[in-house]
């Protein structure tokens, strides 16, 4: 994004814009471990972790919370898969853009805080989202040069958020995954989305 905008302002722009203005750059994994971003904090200290946040705010059907916020019952949408699912144990939390590809794109220069508050980000619904164990399994760290969900009728909104998360932490795209998202827009509606900065 321009100069312009300052960490915590909200931006709103047409998502083929956003994309144009990601800094295009190659990946560097040199130094990733997945321990780098501490993840599933429990922020609030309320003793429902991230993990457990999600799967609470995206219930179709709430399930019941019991001791350390055990859940139990409820169902679930995975929007990657198109299907629904009765146990939180069935699904997994998935990290839009891969903790991998975060690194890749920028992430590797910041500070354990910054990548926690990334790993854990509440604040930006698109950031986490609750999804069937074996769609995020198959997707891995892959960015969408290699993978899109298998329900295709999710593949605009999926690329919309990716750009709009690379927009909210100021992440690169790299050339391959750059003409990937642009041909996949194209396809698309060039809907606004409305980011709050958070780099």
């Amino acid at each position: 994004m321009p100069a312009r905008h300052a960490v915590g302002e909200t931006v709103t722009l047409p998502v083929r814009d956003a994309l144009s203005q990601l800094t295009v750059a190659d990946e560097d994994r040199t130094g990733y471990t997945r321990d780098k971003f501490k993840h599933w904090t429990d922020a609030d200290k309320d003793g429902c972790n991230t993990r457990a946040e999600v799967l609470l705010e995206e219930a179709v059907t709430a399930p019941e919370v019991g001791p350390k916020c055990a859940l139990t019952g409820g169902s679930w949408y995975s929007p990657y898969d198109d299907r629904y699912l009765d146990s939180a144990s069935k699904l997994d939390v998935d990290h839009l853009v891969p903790l991998a590809e975060a690194w890749d794109s920028g992430a590797s220069a910041w500070t354990p805080k910054e990548r926690e508050a990334y790993a854990n980000d509440l604040d930006d619904s698109r950031a986490l989202i609750a999804v069937s164990a074996a769609s995020n399994r198959s997707k891995a760290d892959k960015d969408p040069t290699e993978w899109l969900p298998p329900y295709t009728p999710y593949w605009c909104e999926y690329v919309t958020n990716w750009v709009a998360d690379k927009t909210r932490y100021q992440l690169s795209v790299d050339p391959a995954e750059h003409n990937a998202l642009a041909t996949r827009l194209a396809a698309c509606p060039d809907r606004p989305i409305t980011v709050t900065l958070a780099r």
